[in-house]
């Protein structure tokens, strides 16, 4: 392993649209945020760009379809068999498959965006926005799915190196099938006690997670022999904070960006690895404010950068210096 000599700014994106959360909303009250999201996303390639960020966009594989034609023939040779059916992105499509709900689905445009634009990683957020601890579900039908995403990145010219599970369903006993199929990092969750249970989330769990968002320790950055370099699995890299969209309590929304710079500079300072994600989608509400306060943070990271030698890189550029 490489010894550490600066640290680093990691930025993982759960890039998924209406896939992710079609369990949860109504499509039709949500078009203007799905149409938000769609126009922010070259604004935060844009400022990648102006800032110089490495950046994994954990992708789901049915936005490399074009269209619900293609979508019908690109299905794995073994679905999913969830006991909550609520949860089957397959029964979803096939009662939303109609032209005028493309653009909340698809989005091969804009990963051909994310392709063009320098130092952005494209990896996987599993085929269907897989869920990895629900009931019914199986191995079979996870490397299923995940041959799928494979397959599709494939024909655009994209090689799958690194995986964020769905929801945080972080599964240790599918870490090898997605080794034998190439990905050779994946996003784990934090340590703290309060993201141990993501598949029932308590109420209790929740509040102590948005808490965190505003309060509390900043010990979030870990240095690189704290990651569990293990032989035929990928490496594991732990979150250390969901960036919060926008809010319009100007208290709380500041002091979620002073807790976010405090912890990069502690990171900058202390040699460590800080790895920050977000949803694209979240920015759909109050995107120019959401904009604005990404731009603050990478206002603070040229800072960290200059004075401490911070280095921006994606998720595979950590699992190459464990290398």
């Amino acid at each position: 392993m490489n010894e550490l000599r600066n640290g680093f700014l990691v930025i993982s994106l759960d890039f998924e649209l209406l896939w992710g959360v079609f369990d949860k909303v109504d499509h039709k009250e949500k078009e203007t945020y799905f149409k938000n999201t769609r126009k922010v996303i070259p604004e935060i390639l844009d400022l990648f760009s102006e800032y110089d960020i490495h950046c994994t966009w954990a992708t789901v594989g049915m936005l490399f379809n074009n269209n619900w034609e293609e979508w019908r023939s690109n299905k794995p040779s073994i679905l999913p068999n969830y006991k909550n059916t609520d949860l089957s992105a397959y029964d979803y499509g096939k009662a939303l498959n109609s032209p005028e709900t493309e653009f909340f689905c698809f989005a091969k445009d804009l990963i051909q965006q994310i392709k063009n634009t320098p130092h952005q990683e494209i990896g996987t957020h599993t085929y269907s926005h897989y869920y990895c601890l629900e009931e019914g579900q199986t191995l079979a039908s996870f490397k299923a799915d995940l041959k799928k995403s494979i397959e599709l990145a494939k024909q655009m010219g994209i090689s799958l190196k690194s995986l964020v599970f769905p929801r945080n369903q972080f599964n240790e006993d599918y870490l090898k099938v997605c080794y034998e199929l190439g990905i050779e990092n994946v996003r784990s969750n934090p340590t703290d006690w309060y993201w141990k249970d993501t598949q029932n989330d308590s109420l209790k769990n929740k509040i102590f997670r948005t808490g965190d968002a505003y309060l509390g320790s900043n010990n979030k950055s870990y240095n690189l022999i704290d990651l569990n370099v293990e032989k035929g699995k990928p490496l594991a890299q732990k979150a250390s904070r969901l960036l919060r969209p926008y809010s319009n309590n100007k208290f709380l929304n500041d002091l979620k960006l002073k807790r976010i710079k405090s912890e990069m500079i502690s990171a900058a300072k202390n040699n460590e690895i800080y790895h920050l994600w977000w949803h694209p989608h979240n920015f759909g509400n109050n995107p120019d404010e959401n904009i604005a306060d990404l731009k603050e943070i990478l206002n603070h990271y040229l800072v960290c950068h200059e004075m401490h030698g911070f280095q921006s890189v994606t998720m595979n550029e950590v699992g190459l210096l464990t290398r």
